[in-house]
């Protein structure tokens, strides 16, 4: 029987949504094994004193299978 576990991360980009969750997803590989799938939670972007967005941010829940 195979055992999950969700943990929550935040990617971010000065490019676009999109590339704030790829950056997410990028660096979970290099941490997590066994990942399943993502859900995107939210976004929301950081802007300057003009109102130019200055970094777009994702937040996703990513799954994984625990080894043991």
């Amino acid at each position: 029987m195979a055992v999950a576990r969700i943990t929550e991360i935040i990617g971010g980009s000065s490019k676009s949504w999109d590339d704030a969750v790829n950056n997410a997803l990028e660096r979970a590989n290099k941490t997590l094994r066994g990942l399943t799938g993502i859900e995107v939670t939210k976004m929301n972007a950081s802007i300057d004193d003009k109102g130019n967005i200055e970094e777009y941010r994702a937040h996703l829940r990513i799954t994984f299978v625990l080894e043991g």
